[in-house]
């Protein structure tokens, strides 16, 4: 086991080679959740028109730089959201299970449920003006706008501008539905990985490695996806917004399905699927491994007496 900062700074770095990948779906399913936004659907016109169709229309409108608008912004937010996630899920799990069982090592699936949501709301609050820019970044388009048109140059102009705006209130504009929407997902992506994970080797004898990572992965991908999708689409509209077009996490939830249809708060999940299994089978995949490489560099580093107590 790595130190709390340790697993930190590789859960981050897990998580930053993973978005590289992915970035292009992100952006895709961000315009596909604004595409319409409180238009009926026989008014609403449909410009991007599944994830395929987004990619080829954005490459061939704006090129690479336009499927990859704010990966800036979203390295710096993988950090903070995954290095909490991935770095505060076990002590939080082993100080609960301590509290309660006595005994660190007993497993319970609502111990386990709580220690990812909690670690997820930390990185979803800490990170989430990273998340503010990065999601107007990648909403802006010169040729096919959806939503409100921010114009940024650049994340640094985009703090600038909001800050100079709205202060700092603004730049926390909408944490509410990012803590939920991080909540929501972070409370099964840990869970079901090592659920999934226990199960394989249990019932298929699958034995410790990639093949084993990558099974485990997919199954927590699914899931989180399934949990996640509508309050991150409520989170990209409360991001986006100028001025208050929305009130509050409720209120856009209301507005949404009231004008645009129940399903509307899955617009997007496509796209989403697209991204968040790639990216949680290549988070959880490669934190296997920064984890390792994060041990052996702890134990050349440390103290005996520090490690003997991790």
């Amino acid at each position: 086991m790595s130190t709390t900062l340790g697993s930190f700074i590789a859960g981050g770095m897990a998580a930053c080679g993973a978005v590289t990948v992915t970035h292009p779906f992100e952006t895709v399913k961000i315009r596909l959740q604004l595409q319409g936004e409180l238009q009926s659907k026989l008014d609403a016109p449909r410009m991007y028109k599944g994830v395929l169709h987004g990619v080829k229309v954005i490459a061939q409108n704006e090129g690479p730089k336009g499927l990859f608008r704010g990966i800036g912004a979203a390295y710096v937010y993988q950090m903070i959201l995954n290095g909490c996630r991935l770095g505060f899920y076990e002590p939080l799990r082993k100080g609960a299970t301590t509290a309660i069982f006595k005994d660190a090592n007993v497993q319970s699936l609502g111990v386990n449920i709580f220690s990812g949501a909690a670690s997820g709301i930390l990185g979803a609050a800490a990170g989430s003006p990273f998340f503010l820019v990065k999601t107007r970044l990648q909403s802006y388009s010169p040729f096919l706008p959806v939503g409100t048109q921010h114009g940024y140059k650049n994340a640094r102009d985009g703090f600038r501008q909001i800050y100079t705006n709205e202060g700092i209130k603004g730049l926390y504009r909408g944490v509410g539905a990012a803590m939920v929407r991080t909540g929501f997902g972070s409370s099964v992506q840990l869970p079901t990985y090592f659920f999934a994970k226990r199960r394989l080797v249990k019932h298929l004898d699958m034995k410790e490695g990639p093949a084993l990572h990558l099974a485990s992965s997919t199954a927590s991908g699914f899931v989180v996806c399934c949990v996640m999708h509508p309050p991150d689409t409520i989170m990209s509209r409360m991001y986006n917004q100028t001025g208050n077009l929305y009130t509050g996490v409720l209120d856009c939830l209301l507005k949404t399905v009231k004008t645009e249809g129940l399903f509307a708060i899955y617009k997007g999940f496509f796209a989403h699927l697209a991204r968040i299994l790639p990216h949680t089978i290549l988070t959880l995949s490669l934190a296997e491994q920064t984890n390792k490489w994060m041990r052996k560099f702890e134990n050349k580093v440390l103290p005996t007496g520090i490690k003997d107590k991790i």
